[in-house]
């Protein structure tokens, strides 16, 4: 079998293997948010960033058509170079994410943290904060887990080493979330 063909084959498995139980659960977390007029926030670091910063795009912009004339409240805290700059010269890296969320973050508001190793410290502190604030908050994670997906109220644990793998199902998920949540409003 060929690298590519394995390749394949393994991001199939790892996308069947996701639990539709859990999947439905973070939805109905992400309808609760909407409905309640909450906002949501995503935050990661390399591809994980892109994920945060492409998925927040789609529930800002494309909710909309089907929820009403409303949009989703949503900030990738991944998307304010000058500031994620300033708050990692000025104090440290761990803090890039924290920071901003504290200035934003309210009792019922959903944070995404999306890490790939579940051991980024801005992730973490950041989650940590959300938790003291009374937001619900969500983990994307892959390898064991790591500090990740015991900090947030909800962790989906992608189980795999590679992490482009786990990156890719991390965009699978957002999707499949987001496609969640587009369809409840409709119905």
């Amino acid at each position: 079998m060929t690298f590519i063909r394995t390749y394949v084959d393994d991001v199939a498995s790892l996308t069947r293997s996701l639990s539709e139980a859990a999947l439905t659960e973070l939805v109905d977390v992400l309808y609760q948010g909407y409905v309640g007029g909450k906002q949501l926030f995503a935050m990661g670091n390399g591809g994980s960033a892109a994920t945060a910063s492409h998925i927040i795009n789609d529930f800002q912009k494309c909710i909309p058509p089907v929820g009403g004339d409303r949009p989703y409240r949503a900030m990738a805290l991944t998307d304010n170079i000058p500031l994620l700059l300033a708050w990692g010269n000025d104090t440290e890296f761990g803090n890039i994410f924290s920071e901003q969320l504290r200035n934003w973050v309210q009792p019922g508001d959903v944070v995404i943290g999306i890490s790939g190793s579940g051991n980024s410290e801005n992730v973490i502190r950041a989650i940590e904060l959300a938790n003291l604030s009374g937001a619900i908050t969500i983990g994307l994670s892959a390898y064991d887990g790591g500090r990740l997906a015991k900090a947030v109220r909800y962790s989906l644990h992608i189980p795999t080493f590679n992490m482009q793998q786990a990156e890719d199902l991390h965009m699978i998920v957002c999707h499949v979330l987001f496609a969640g949540l587009r369809e409840r409003l409709a119905g």
